[in-house]
């Protein structure tokens, strides 16, 4: 169920989630790229379990809500895709209820994009960046923040156990329906 908010972005409501991670061929992961930070966190729960591709480890919030996740890129890239991997069974009330991405050059112009209501979700939650119109389908920033407004159960620290961003793999020849990888091909791909 997606309803438009007054503000032009959009609200998604989502159940489950996926215990595979799958995703498209056309996407790379953009995170190895960025600098993370989070606003609070408990000692050996820090931003490193976010990255650590261990679905057992966690980020644990700590502090008044709402709790934020910030993904800082040295140049504008390109973004299509937020893949965040959560645990109702495990975490109860400090799973995620309501996550809300914004998107900007930095802290100081940050705009509210996509908000997302998640309902006791297991397993891996994509959340697209693509907007309501065909030529929007990616956003294009220097910073992404991910919050946390409300977790399930009015629970005050929240668990987020990974976190993925996927950009559009880039095509090397532009016009080119496929990707040559030798350089021989490469050479002769265009008629003279």
């Amino acid at each position: 169920m997606a309803t438009e908010s007054s503000e032009g972005e959009e609200e998604v409501k989502i159940s489950g989630g996926n215990q595979v991670l799958v995703v498209d061929d056309d996407l790379r992961e953009m995170g190895k790229k960025a600098a993370w930070s989070v606003s609070s966190c408990k000692t050996g729960n820090g931003v490193s379990s976010l990255r650590d591709d261990n679905l057992e480890t966690y980020w644990q919030s700590d502090g008044a809500q709402p709790h934020f996740v910030n993904v800082q890129f040295q140049k504008k890239v390109k973004l299509q895709l937020v893949v965040i991997y959560v645990d109702f069974k495990l975490d109860e009330s400090y799973t995620p209820g309501k996550i809300s991405i914004r998107a900007g050059d930095g802290f100081h112009n940050l705009k509210e994009i996509k908000t997302v209501e998640l309902d006791k979700p297991t397993g891996w939650v994509h959340i697209s960046l693509s907007g309501n119109e065909a030529r929007e389908t990616f956003v294009n920033t220097f910073m992404l923040q991910i919050s946390v407004l409300s977790n399930h159960l009015n629970g005050r620290d929240t668990h987020l156990r990974q976190i993925k961003i996927y950009g559009p793999r880039p095509n090397p020849i532009p016009h080119q329906p496929f990707e040559f990888t030798s350089r021989e091909f490469i050479t002769y791909s265009t008629i003279r």
